[in-house]
C-alpha cells in the first residue's frame, strides 16, 4: 500500500511507545496526566447537557457561550482583549496546534520549535509541509534568546512553551517579550502553547500575547481542570487566522464534542478553588521528587511549572531505571538537544513517587 511521505517522514511518540510498554507493577511517570478527577460542578454541566439533550453538532468554532468565557477568561486572567470571532474551540490543544500549522505553514517554510520540547511541535509542523528548527536552552533550561534571534532570519513560524513540557521551564517576562517582539520585526508569527499556565511555582505566567499582535494563544481545559480525556482546547487570534483554520476544522473534525464544550463553560466561568488545590499538590510532590534525586548527589535546575523533571541521567542510567519497571521517557524523544536526559512526570500520589525514588535509588547504587 502505498502510504503519504508526509507521514512516513514522522516517528510515533516517544512517549506513548514508552507508555504502552509498561509492564504490570511498573511506576508509571511516563504519561503526562493529571492523576486528579475533573471537578464536580464541571461534570455536573456536563450530565445536565446530555440530559437536556444538547448532543448535536455545534457551531464550528464552537458554542458562543464558551467562546465568550474564554474570551472573560483571556480578559480576566491574561490581561488580553478578544472577540468570540478570534477564538475556535478545538479537540484539545493539540487540534489547535495542528490547525495553526496547516494554515501558517507552506512548503519549506523554517518552523522554531523549543529543543527539548513538546513532541507534537516537530512532528506537526513536518506534516504540515515545513522543517523544524530547534531552538536550543540555556543552562538553567530556558529558551537562548539569543541563539533564537540568530535562527529567527527566515522562519515563518516560532513555538514559545512557558511553563516547558518537558522542563517545567517558566519563561520571564524579558525573555518572552524580546523573542515576540524580535519575531515581530522578521515578519514571524509566534504561537504560544501556555496550556500549563496555571501549575507554576514561586514564578509569574507572562502571557505573550500581550507584547505582540503577531502571537496566537494556544490553551486548554486539559491540565487546569484535570480534563485531558474531555478533549477541550483553543486558539485566539488574528480573526483571519481563525476563518482559514475552521475551513480545516470543519472537514476533519466538525466540532469539538458538543457536552465536552458545556463542561467547559462551567470550569472557565465556575469555582475555581480546585484550580488552586491540585497546584499546592502538585508542588509539594515535586519538591518530594527534587529532595529524593538531591540526596542521590543528582542536580538540576529545579522546575518552575508544569508537573515534570528533566533529569540527567545519561543513557545508561535511563536503560537501568526502565529496567527496574519505572516508566520514563527518554530525553532524545523531545528533540536533539537533550539526549543525556529524561523527562519523569509528577502527577503521580506521593507513594508512587516514594516508590519511584527508591527504585531509582537501586539504579544509581549499580
Amino acid at each position: 500500500m502505498r502510504f503519504s511521505e508526509r507521514i512516513q517522514g514522522i516517528e510515533g511518540s516517544g512517549i506513548r511507545k514508552i507508555f504502552e510498554a509498561a509492564g504490570p507493577g511498573a511506576v508509571n511517570l511516563g504519561l503526562g496526566q493529571p492523576d486528579f478527577d475533573t471537578p464536580a460542578h464541571i461534570k455536573e454541566a456536563a450530565i445536565a447537557a446530555l440530559r437536556e439533550g444538547k448532543t448535536g453538532y455545534t457551531q464550528n468554532a464552537g458554542i458562543p457561550e464558551l467562546r465568550t468565557a474564554i474570551c472573560d477568561k483571556l480578559r480576566r486572567e491574561n490581561g488580553l482583549s478578544y472577540r468570540p470571532e478570534e477564538v475556535i474551540v478545538t479537540a484539545g490543544g493539540s487540534e489547535a496546534l495542528h490547525l495553526l500549522m496547516q494554515v501558517l505553514v507552506r512548503d519549506g517554510d523554517r518552523v522554531l520549535v523549543p529543543d527539548p520540547g513538546f513532541v507534537s511541535y516537530a512532528a506537526l509542523a513536518t506534516v504540515a509541509g515545513g522543517v523544524p528548527v530547534g531552538m536550543p536552552p540555556d543552562s538553567s533550561m530556558h529558551t537562548d534568546v539569543e541563539k533564537a534571534k540568530e535562527l529567527l532570519d527566515g522562519a515563518a513560524v516560532m513555538v514559545l512553551n512557558s511553563p516547558s513540557n518537558p522542563t517545567g521551564a517558566v519563561e520571564p517576562e524579558e525573555s518572552v517579550r524580546a523573542l515576540v517582539q524580535y519575531a515581530a520585526d522578521r515578519g514571524v508569527t509566534v504561537i504560544s502553547d501556555e496550556v500549563y499556565e496555571h501549575l507554576i511555582y514561586g514564578r509569574r505566567h507572562v502571557p505573550a500575547a500581550q507584547f505582540g499582535e503577531n502571537v496566537i494563544t494556544v490553551n486548554a481545559t486539559s491540565k487546569t481542570y484535570a480534563m485531558t480525556g474531555w478533549r477541550v482546547g483553543f486558539f485566539a487570534g488574528p480573526q483571519e487566522v481563525v476563518d482559514q483554520a475552521v475551513k480545516l476544522h470543519q472537514y476533519c473534525q466538525a466540532c469539538a464534542t458538543s457536552i465536552a464544550q458545556y463542561a467547559a463553560v462551567a470550569a472557565y466561568t465556575g469555582d475555581q478553588s480546585s484550580v488552586a488545590e491540585m497546584r499546592k499538590e502538585y508542588q509539594a510532590r515535586r519538591d518530594l521528587m527534587y529532595e529524593g534525586f538531591s540526596r542521590m548527589g543528582i542536580y538540576f535546575p529545579i522546575p518552575e511549572g508544569a508537573f515534570y523533571m528533566f533529569v540527567p541521567f545519561g543513557r545508561e542510567l535511563t536503560g537501568k531505571i526502565l529496567s527496574k519497571g519505572v516508566v520514563i521517557v527518554p530525553g532524545d524523544a523531545f528533540g536533539k538537544n537533550a539526549p543525556g536526559y529524561a523527562r519523569l512526570c509528577y502527577a503521580v500520589s506521593r507513594e508512587t513517587i516514594e516508590e519511584a525514588i527508591h527504585r531509582i535509588g537501586k539504579a544509581v547504587a549499580e
